[in-house]
């Protein structure tokens, strides 16, 4: 694998423009003042209660992600070109999906086979035929995005089903603010803060048409024990609206509504973070304790808009990744601005053959993985661990795709009282609309270990506060 991009120093030929400010600042800290704000930050997030579970854990306490306090800072013109990149795959990803449940023209052009569509679990037929406001069926969107050189940005995932982690990249930023005043002040960050407007924004302009007054927005959360609780409580809260449980709602002639203290009132924008398959037990899994009995027909009638729409899985299924591409120029007419990494279909012979040659080489992913399971790292991996794998890819060659083992790009990290670099991706979260809104960053994860390409928190990763500068 070659020598990764360093995002301070490049490929070590000097410091990069970006940095010069922050570099200066470094170069006056000392480690131990360094290692304090590392302990004033923790000190702010338990306060906050921002903390996470691992699911399968033997250790179930709720954690705090790991914060280095080192930004991670993107220049002006690298993050227009982002921008514009994100948002053309995002207008793609939802015409596809208005496509795919209407008169699924990509799979008449040939364009897509249509067994990768009909077959896939992500796919819900309920939804064929169904007209959600403004015809967005991901209105939240994760773009997952990793950098192996100055100018080589790819996306490596999209999440349209129910992405997490913003109120991290909100969290980060306050913590920072609070920490190293001084630092902002020698650099032009564009802020973030404005985030939780642009999604009630977002949410009010995809309401049911005809209302007679403002829409009424509640948070579905599956509760307490979920991993990512502290985060619906945390959006809810910064946009003054409702978080709620399934029991806290009902149908009624057709109308959700919501339990309070002053009666049943109804609901018009219900921002779920529940799965598909929990969320209406009519039409889904019926022993689900998590969803409303009679939402989806609610939702199918016009009667409340549901976001992320039922069957927005289908644009993040890692198996129709590798056709994202053709799905920008289909529904575009243009090449995509921001490249896929290069990712081998393991249910194509040809594609099969290549990855059981080379799976020492390449990261397998399970099509409906997340979070870093189920996931093989050929380079970090040993032979034990690589032939196991080998037999479940044989097994099953279809629930697969590959992708080389990319040099990810690194920042300078606070490790073990050193600064050092480590790998990195970033997560921006884009808002689908009566516009789109993006606010200018995402969160960045880093993998605190040496060598490491793994960063999700869950296996070991940390979180970085991610600066975008203004010209």
């Amino acid at each position: 694998m070659a020598a990764s991009f360093d995002e301070m120093n490049g490929r070590g030929d000097g410091l990069r423009a970006p940095y010069r400010a922050f570099a200066e600042w470094l170069g006056i800290q000392k480690i131990d003042t360094l290692a304090l704000k590392t302990t004033e930050a923790e000190a702010l997030f338990r306060r906050s209660g921002i903390t996470f579970a691992v699911y399968g854990d033997e250790d179930t306490s709720e954690r705090l992600i790991p914060f280095d306090i080192l930004p991670r800072i993107i220049a002006a013109a690298e993050w227009r070109r982002l921008e514009a990149g994100i948002e053309q795959r995002v207008k793609a990803l939802n015409a596809f999906m208005y496509d795919i449940y209407h008169r699924q023209e990509i799979l008449k052009a040939g364009r897509i086979p249509e067994e990768l569509i009909v077959q896939n679990d992500a796919f819900v037929p309920e939804m064929i035929g169904v007209d959600p406001p403004r015809g967005i069926y991901s209105h939240i969107i994760g773009i997952d995005i990793v950098r192996t050189g100055e100018d080589d940005f790819m996306v490596l995932e999209d999440n349209t089903r129910t992405p997490s982690g913003v109120s991290y990249m909100l969290e980060n930023r306050e913590t920072m603010l609070h920490l190293f005043p001084d630092l902002f002040s020698r650099n032009r960050v564009r802020p973030v803060e404005n985030y939780a407007d642009c999604l009630l924004k977002t949410l009010e302009s995809v309401a049911p048409a005809n209302l007679n007054s403002d829409p009424v927005i509640a948070v579905l959360t599956p509760g307490p024990f979920n991993s990512a609780y502290f985060e619906h409580s945390f959006l809810a809260d910064q946009m003054g609206v409702e978080l709620v449980e399934g029991h806290d709602l009902v149908v009624i002639d057709g109308e959700l509504r919501m339990k309070t203290t002053e009666g049943l009132k109804r609901v018009d924008v219900l921002y779920r973070r529940v799965d598909d398959d929990f969320l209406d037990p009519l039409v889904f899994r019926p022993d689900s304790m998590l969803g409303i009995p009679g939402v989806f027909d609610a939702y199918r009638s016009g009667r409340v808009t549901i976001v992320n729409a039922p069957g927005a899985g289908i644009a993040d299924d890692k198996a129709i990744y590798s056709y994202i591409p053709e799905i920008i120029e289909f529904y575009t007419g243009r090449s995509p601005i921001l490249a896929n990494v290069e990712t081998y279909n393991c249910r194509e012979d040809d594609d099969l053959k290549y990855v059981l040659e080379h799976l020492p080489e390449l990261v397998v992913k399970e099509v409906h993985g997340s979070g870093g399971y189920g996931m093989l790292v050929g380079p970090a991996s040993t032979k034990e661990q690589i032939e196991a794998f080998r037999a479940k890819l044989k097994a099953n060659p279809s629930n697969y795709i590959a992708q080389p083992t990319l040099a990810l790009s690194t920042c300078p990290t606070l490790c073990n009282g050193l600064v050092a670099p480590r790998h990195l991706d970033l997560r921006p979260f884009v808002l689908v609309g009566d516009q789109v809104r993006l606010v200018p960053g995402g969160l960045t994860r880093v993998a605190l270990k040496q060598g490491s390409l793994v960063v999700n928190s869950s296996q070991g990763g940390g979180t970085k506060d991610t600066w975008v500068l203004q010209d």
